[in-house]
């Protein structure tokens, strides 16, 4: 059994971060929020983009990246920083099956020590370069349901069906 943890560095916008909920209640995967925070987390925004999905969700607070490498040790050499900086895509990894995967805030990413500090562990989503990022909640449901097809969309709904009429 595989496991998916979303981390979000220091997020700014809260539509983007309950976007990001829904897609972790979607899909099973954890979220995990270093603060500081653009928001409160009982913003309306952000809410109303999660829906009501809150319930569903496994989410977990840490004042600062340090905190968040001594509360989840197990996330050393197992997170992937996602970045427009990085010189690898996404696709070249084979995740690990208790991944974790880093996202910066918006407006700045994720800051560039810890990138260089991780630099095997970089990578990035193809795009132009005319274009400075993807979408932040659009960024994080491509890395996960890349990780999730490596993994065989295991435990998760592969068909679907009418309401009116079968297939």
């Amino acid at each position: 059994m595989y496991r998916i943890n979303i981390v979000l560095h220091e997020p700014e916008i809260p539509q983007n971060t309950g976007n990001i909920a829904r897609t972790c209640a979607a899909t099973g995967a954890s979220l995990h929020i270093i603060r500081p925070m653009g928001f409160e987390i009982d913003d309306r925004k952000l809410k109303r983009a999660g829906l009501d999905y809150w319930d569903k969700l496994d989410i977990t607070y840490y004042d600062n990246y340090a905190d968040f490498l001594t509360k989840r040790p197990e996330a050393i050499g197992n997170t992937y920083y996602f970045s427009t900086k990085a010189p690898k895509g996404y696709t070249e990894i084979e995740y690990p099956d208790n991944v974790f995967i880093m996202f910066g805030k918006e407006t700045r990413g994720i800051p560039e020590d810890i990138l260089y500090d991780n630099k095997d562990f970089c990578v990035r989503i193809p795009m132009r370069d005319t274009i400075r990022s993807l979408n932040l909640s659009n960024s994080v449901a491509i890395a996960v349901y890349e990780i999730i097809r490596q993994k065989g969309f295991e435990n998760l709904i592969a068909q679907g069906k009418l309401t009116t009429r079968d297939w």
